[in-house]
């Protein structure tokens, strides 16, 4: 089992900066990557970026070259860069872990934390 608890979420003008950080904790080592997803109103989840381990980082079209994705595997923590945000960043930002234990793969979900960019 893997617990996700994310933060940071806030109101913030358009062309701001925010960082979201989600903690870990739980079986940590069974982790293979973690990334962050978002959903905005009446729309479905994205993916917004991903960070495996020991693997390359990736982010979706819309948020690259503004947004990164960075991982603290000492401190269970992983974090989210936002630059340059647009009110179309406006969603629920959500932290997702895949977990493997025994050759199955589990999907782990924080509770999301509400990100609204609007002047």
């Amino acid at each position: 089992q893997v617990q996700l608890v994310e933060s940071g979420g806030d109101l913030v003008q358009p062309g701001g900066t925010l960082t979201l950080s989600c903690a870990a904790s739980g079986s940590i080592p069974s982790i293979s990557a973690m990334g962050w997803y978002r959903q905005a109103p009446g729309k479905q989840r994205d993916l917004v970026a991903t960070i495996p381990s020991g693997g390359t980082t990736y982010y979706a079209d819309s948020v690259k070259g503004r947004f990164t994705i960075a991982r603290d595997n000492a401190k269970n923590m992983l974090y989210l860069q936002m630059n340059s945000l647009k009110p179309e960043d406006t969603a629920v930002y959500y932290c997702h872990a895949e977990a493997l234990d025994l050759g199955v793969k589990y999907h782990y979900w924080g509770q999301g934390t509400q990100v609204t960019v609007s002047s």
